[in-house]
């Protein structure tokens, strides 16, 4: 139930913030405006101080294990480049990214069932060929 309510509030701020708005997107896109880029800067800093945080004071997770990051390994630059590439031509055609797709549905664009659709294939297809992929 706290999850359900986590993500009502979650679709409710992102909503009342128009970072699902579809305009707001192809604007970021057009460099029009800086919403968008306040909005994405607003989340790195958060999630920058959130994570100092969790290092600093060695924060544990609910049933007491400790909360542990695992050191990132860059790899090639090539991998990121096309999956960048592919997340923002599907951002720009769907004008919406992962986390608002079900805030976009629940707010009455049923045609939002489309990239929900292609986002879970895409996912499905990502795990069938992952043990061929480069990593």
């Amino acid at each position: 139930m706290r999850f359900l309510l986590a993500g009502l509030v979650f679709g409710f701020v992102l909503t009342r913030a128009e970072v699902i708005s579809w305009f707001r997107i192809q604007e970021m896109f057009r460099f029009q405006s800086f919403h968008m880029y306040g909005v994405i800067a607003s989340a790195l800093v958060v999630a920058g101080v959130a994570l100092e945080i969790i290092k600093r004071r060695r924060v544990r997770a609910l049933d007491g294990t400790p909360i542990q990051l695992a050191p990132k390994e860059v790899g090639r630059g090539y991998r990121y480049i096309i999956g960048g590439a592919i997340f923002g031509v599907g951002w720009a055609f769907t004008g919406a990214c992962p986390g608002p797709l079900f805030a976009l549905l629940g707010s009455g664009l049923a045609v939002m069932i489309v990239p929900i659709a292609s986002a879970l294939a895409g996912t499905w297809l990502y795990g069938y060929l992952r043990p061929w992929l480069p990593h």
